[in-house]
């Protein structure tokens, strides 16, 4: 029988040279933003240091991985991590940290799909699976465990003198990069990707004990209203304020809601997060964006659980991939499938979610509040998130590989999306207007964030706050009053051109239903004064572990 023939090579050399080819194949977005900082031609001794100092990090990560597993396994997996990580960065401009790692996880197979290509395809064949071949046909000595711990020892130990070595003779230079252009060093792959995995697991599993809910205490506010409440929440996706025509966008992206004269648009209104898994927990949350934690939040109650506490009916339907966490205790419904969505063609439609909402109100006497979470402008694949009736800016990109469309067809998909959820929320009034007689109605909508489009080689979202475009950030935020609604649009207008920002819709919420935290008022603005004067407050305790 034949045997195929393979190639004999240490584990140290073979390690460099994985780590090498890694480097140079999977590194292009970090080399040209530190080209932009650091040009070449003045900088070449720091740039050959600090591509030595990369290279080694990657070998040891290398090293210490195949001291777990098997090396050449441990060798596919970081070349599997470098071609992915390198297609996103490289295609989309965003950065692999905690939060896209966490949003990876609670990606559906939908969301999923809508980002593989054959770009994708083609770089996981050259950088991980034809490497990975060659690797297969690579003999490693057999060697006692002891010898091979020794050896990788001695690896280990050569790579981080090195390393020290390359940062003594550099020391101001490697000082200005690590201090003052942090937002390098996101850019290496794959060891920023392996990195934020790291924090993201340590942060998710942390030691600590959070089996016990931290609760709330609340006050129920008396007043003299006559009708009960009947508030829905639209939770938008991807939808970037810049894009709203309610915010002076010069395409007609919103012709229904612009015809009305009863919508206030909060025009300077700024996301929680740049991703879904933080935006949408933190606008739920009373901790702000500044002491927002995501794995503290999942054992904190939200507005959901104060206003369900407070006897309000809650009803979260959901067209996206979930609640992230926000409706674990309440009623939730999901809406990504033809057995409860009666409005699917290729994809399962955000308008389908009105559907029974009438017989729900016939079943659950009294306030209730019911939260629309859209499907929106997810991308990349815009296209798939409207009907084709809605696609009046033309021609649109068709296809979720966007190096292969200009940027104004990647606009023209994109605003159709837009112009697909103005419809979404004017049915949604429209379902509201025929309860007016019953309820006190009210729809706010809201993006739970932002999205490039292309802006400085840039697109979708998901880079860290600090650093991302204000197309990530800044949303549109948008509120309807029924005829008699005990809210004063007069008033509520006042705050439609301040700036503001998902803190305070926590607060805001829970106060439509006259509740407020007990001994906690808001520190954030509440976006809709009441015309009446409240009455007497009456306060009422539910918690036995209050949060202060």
């Amino acid at each position: 029988m034949t045997t195929l023939p393979t190639l004999k090579l240490k584990f140290h050399f073979l390690v460099i040279f994985i780590a090498l080819f890694i480097y140079c194949l999977g590194n292009s977005s970090f080399l040209e933003q530190v080209n932009f900082v650091y040009p070449v031609h003045e900088n070449l001794g720091f740039l050959i240091a600090l591509s030595t100092v990369a290279i080694l990090v990657i070998v040891i990560l290398a090293t210490l991985l195949s001291l777990i597993i098997p090396s050449k396994i441990a060798l596919a997996i970081l070349l599997l991590v470098s071609a992915s990580a390198g297609y996103f960065v490289d295609s989309f401009g965003v950065i692999i940290d905690d939060v896209m790692v966490q949003s990876l996880f609670e990606t559906n197979t939908n969301e999923a799909f809508d980002l593989v290509s054959a770009t994708m395809f083609m770089r996981i064949f050259l950088c991980f699976l034809l490497p990975s071949l060659l690797l297969y046909f690579i003999e490693l000595p057999q060697q006692a465990l002891k010898v091979t711990i020794i050896q990788k020892s001695k690896l280990l130990f050569f790579s981080l003198v090195c390393i020290s070595l390359m940062l003594a003779i550099f020391s101001s230079h490697f000082t200005t990069f690590f201090r003052e252009h942090k937002p390098l060093r996101y850019y290496l792959n794959p060891i920023y990707p392996v990195y934020s995995f790291g924090f993201f697991i340590n942060s998710h599993f942390k030691s600590e004990d959070l089996s016990e809910l931290k609760t709330y205490d609340f006050t129920k506010i008396a007043t003299n209203r006559i009708k009960d409440k009947l508030v829905i929440v639209v939770v938008g996706e991807t939808v970037r304020a810049t894009n709203f025509q309610l915010n002076q966008y010069q395409r007609a992206t919103t012709p229904l809601l612009s015809k009305r004269d009863d919508i206030i648009s909060y025009t300077n209104y700024s996301s929680c997060g740049t991703s879904t898994a933080i935006s949408v927990p933190c606008m739920f949350s009373f901790n702000g964006k500044d002491n927002f934690d995501v794995s503290e939040a999942k054992n904190k109650e939200n507005a959901l659980d104060i206003l369900a506490k407070a006897n309000v009916n809650v009803l979260w339907r959901d067209n996206n991939s979930s609640s992230k966490g926000v409706a674990d205790r309440v009623n939730y419904q999901s809406f990504k499938s033809s057995e409860t969505n009666t409005v699917c063609d290729t994809e399962c439609r955000d308008i389908g979610m009105l559907a029974g909402l009438d017989n729900y109100l016939a079943e659950n006497i009294g306030d209730t509040v019911i939260v629309l979470h859209q499907m929106g402008n997810h991308g990349p694949a815009y296209y798939k998130r409207y009907p084709k009736q809605f696609e009046v800016f033309q021609p649109a990109c068709q296809t979720n590989e966007l190096s292969q469309c200009s940027q104004q067809e990647i606009i023209n998909a994109y605003d159709n999306a837009i112009v697909y959820t103005d419809f979404f929320l004017n049915q949604t009034i429209q379902f509201l207007e025929k309860h007016n007689a019953t309820y006190d109605t009210t729809m706010l909508y809201v993006s739970d964030h932002g999205e490039s489009l292309g802006e400085n080689g840039i697109y979708l979202h998901g880079l860290p706050y600090f650093i991302a475009p204000k197309n990530q950030t800044h949303v549109p935020m948008v509120a309807w009053f029924g005829n008699d609604s005990s809210i004063s649009m007069e008033r509520s207008n006042d705050f439609s051109q301040q700036a503001l920002n998902h803190d305070s819709l926590s607060y805001s919420l829970i106060d439509l239903f006259d509740i407020s935290l007990a001994n906690n008022s808001s520190p954030y603005p509440l976006l809709f004064p009441k015309k009446e004067t409240l009455l007497a407050s009456e306060s009422t305790s539910h918690s036995t572990a209050s949060e202060q």
